[in-house]
């Protein structure tokens, strides 16, 4: 690890993400809530535009597409889309077989992480999204549980006259994603409306999807400085779930699906509706006030691949689940310019509230000898998870080249259920419980010139369980696992970024990270069996690593960007975990040192692009992954691999329209690997093989009014 940092130093190659190398200068990020650029930012911070997202042919439909070159960062498309995208940052979130675990997510403003920790992406609406911010490092902690890294999704501004842009991506497998969006601003509106339909029949056997997704963001001026913004969206998405393979299915038939899926009909089927309104208000002395309230709805149906024999025990919940979910939140958020001796400072005081209330059932996925369909209720509950966290930090520039920034949050979870099934011997299971910890952070920052700034941070953060995590006990007994603790994290971050002096040729711009976060209490896999996975407090973890990268625009319409990250995540502490379920009492030993389940430990992504304003267009990419071990007993492992991607197009105008076709092709080289796995898979099925070579076509247009 110091080898590998001392040489990344000397070659001064990192990078921050992939829009930044054109116009960092311009861009002003919030993930640290106090609105600067970058690269004055003691942390490690990126931002992607919009404009990147849909570049290169990319038909938009996963938010994996345009991810690889934020370093630190691991996005895995998993073809699935019952389970959404596989989302890790700094190996944090890598254990989660299903949605997004560990990792702060926000769209707009509004959670897409409620407040156990859990969270998903399938409503991001990749068409009018403008920018993606992503923070790693110690200050993800001022935003509270979970946060292992913070990634933002911003829908653009309405801006320039009237105008309508539409798109089609058609590719390999049935892909077919239409789109319209349509924006515009006036002295008292700005407002960018989207719709878009996606479907696949899918590479993999039982694997089709279908999703609609419509987004609004309408930003009003009722007065000087006086904003009002109203975001609004609506998902629908239906998805056959393939399941995972074993070794031997993954290395004989990487497209089928495993034979329980199509047995049982395993699928989930989504509904989402949300609405959110954020007013802010600036004073004359540039002190702002920013209140933000939202509100949704998210109805979930899956069916599992649970055999009917396990479902006739008096405690077992079913193989289908049924989840109806309502929550709501508010931020309100107070910024102040003051000094301090002859310094500036700048404070930012804020107090967040953000409730969850879910009805959680579940039946049989059987009736006689049909499967797949709903059969008797054997689990009905209601569930509430909440937090009230008011949180403190400031900026203090308190030398010409020194800057501080501090803060701290006060985050408290509290968890309660009450059961509406009692049945024989299966009584009240009702409960109750609250976590809570102080999360303080700070950072230095140094402008050794103004090309080169170097930065350090330490903070302490906590990651309570999620209810999909308390649902359910080893012992086979039925009701939440109240046992599970909350893990503790001490992090630690150094880094350099640099950038060429203005007016230079070849602009370049460069970022390096070394970081270090050590974890008491890692929740941990117990048992993965039937469809279920219980989990438990293991010993110490410790995650370090090297971020590194490079970016460069040698000539108008070029660019290079270049990524890498070395991570080491492994099991300081040995503990005991089970092999089956019901286990009584944990006897297969996890030893230290091994590592934790899908990290990769070196990953590679590298992109040079040929864009210019009209006319013909194109670029290459590569990723390249290490191996992945799928459990903590590291017996087996996803192989490395190495992919290579092209695309070309031409863009040209037609009587008012901006028109642009590119075609693309993924995996070129035909590559069979997997994509993504699944931690700790109880039945071995652990791989989820990703697509040979495929194709897409993708035409757009935009017209001006």
């Amino acid at each position: 690890m110091k080898a590998a940092a001392a040489l990344a130093l000397g070659l001064a190659t990192a990078t921050a993400a992939a829009a930044q190398s054109q116009a960092l200068p311009q861009v002003t990020v919030s993930a640290t809530r106090n609105e600067a650029s970058p690269f004055d930012i003691a942390a490690s911070v990126d931002v992607i535009d919009g404009g990147h997202l849909r570049a290169a042919g990319r038909p938009e439909v996963s938010l994996s597409e345009g991810l690889a070159l934020v370093p630190g960062l691991a996005a895995r498309d998993r073809q699935n889309h019952a389970q959404d995208l596989q989302l890790s940052i700094r190996g944090f979130g890598a254990r989660s077989t299903f949605g997004v675990r560990g990792i702060r997510l926000y769209v707009d403003g509004i959670p897409a992480t409620m407040p156990d920790g859990q969270g998903q992406l399938s409503h991001v609406d990749l068409a009018s999204a403008g920018r993606v911010e992503v923070l790693r490092g110690p200050f993800s902690v001022l935003y509270g549980n979970s946060s292992g890294g913070v990634l933002q999704v911003f829908t653009e501004a309405g801006e320039g006259a009237p105008q309508a842009a539409s798109s089609l991506a058609l590719g390999s497998d049935g892909l077919v994603r239409p789109g319209l969006r349509v924006g515009a601003i006036t002295p008292e509106l700005a407002y960018v409306v989207s719709a878009n339909r996606f479907h696949t029949d899918g590479w993999r056997e039982h694997s089709a999807a279908s999703r609609s997704i419509v987004n609004a963001k309408l930003d009003f001026k009722r007065a000087e400085g006086s904003d009002w913004t109203l975001v609004a969206n609506a998902m629908e998405l239906r998805a056959d779930d393939p399941l995972g393979l074993t070794r031997a299915q993954f290395e004989a038939s990487p497209r089928s699906a495993d034979a329980t899926a199509t047995a049982f009909n395993t699928r989930k089927s989504v509904r989402q509706n949300q609405l959110g309104l954020i007013h802010e208000h600036r004073s004359t002395g540039g002190d702002r006030l920013r209140l933000m309230v939202y509100g949704g709805e998210r109805s979930t149906v899956q069916y599992q691949a649970i055999p009917a024999g396990p479902q006739a025990g008096p405690f077992h919940p079913g193989g289908a689940i049924g989840l109806d979910r309502r929550y709501a939140g508010t931020d309100l958020r107070w910024t102040s310019q003051a000094t301090l001796g002859q310094s500036g400072l700048e404070v930012v005081a804020g107090l967040s509230y953000d409730r969850m209330q879910e009805r959680r059932r579940g039946w049989q996925n059987f009736s006689g000898s049909a499967l797949g369909v709903r059969g008797p209720l054997r689990r009905d509950e209601d569930n509430v998870v909440s937090n009230l966290d008011p949180y403190l930090q400031a900026v203090w520039q308190f030398a010409p080249r020194w800057s501080l920034t501090a803060g701290v949050r006060r985050s408290s979870v509290r968890f309660s259920s009450r059961d509406g099934y009692v049945a024989g011997p299966n009584g009240d299971d009702s409960g109750s419980l609250r976590y809570g910890a102080t999360l303080p952070v700070a950072g230095l920052m140094f402008a050794w010139s103004p090309e080169l700034h170097v930065f350090a941070a330490m903070g302490r953060g906590f990651e309570t369980p999620t209810f999909n995590e308390l649902a359910y006990r080893s012992d086979g007994v039925p009701g939440l696992n109240f046992a599970l603790r909350p893990s503790r994290s001490s992090n630690l971050e150094v880094g350099l970024k640099g950038r060429s002096p203005a007016g230079t040729d070849w602009r370049t711009q460069w970022s390096a990270a070394v970081f270090q976060t050590g974890t008491r209490d890692e929740i941990v896999t117990q048992t993965s069996t039937g469809g279920r996975s219980t989990f438990q407090n293991a010993g110490a973890t410790r995650r370090q690593g090297l971020e590194l990268g490079w970016s460069a625009v040698p000539a108008p319409g070029w660019q290079l960007q270049l990524a890498q990250t070395w991570v080491d995540a492994r099991y300081r502490d040995g503990f005991l975990t089970c092999s089956g379920t019901p286990c009584a009492s944990a006897a297969q030993p996890v030893p230290a040192g091994n590592r934790l389940p899908g990290t990769a430990r070196s990953v590679f992504a590298a992109e040079l692009a040929w864009q210019p304003a009209r006319g013909w267009r194109g670029g290459v990419e590569v990723r390249r992954s290490s191996r992945v071990f799928v459990n903590d007993a590291n017996s087996e492992a996803g192989p490395s691999f190495t992919t290579v991607a092209v695309n070309a197009g031409y863009v040209f105008d037609l009587r008012g329209w901006n028109l642009a076709a590119t075609a693309r092709v993924d995996n070129l080289l035909d590559r069979r690997y997997a994509g993504s796995v699944i931690a700790n898979e109880g039945n071995g099925r652990f791989f989820e093989a990703a697509p040979g070579r495929g194709y897409a076509l993708k035409l757009a247009g935009n017209y001006s009014f």
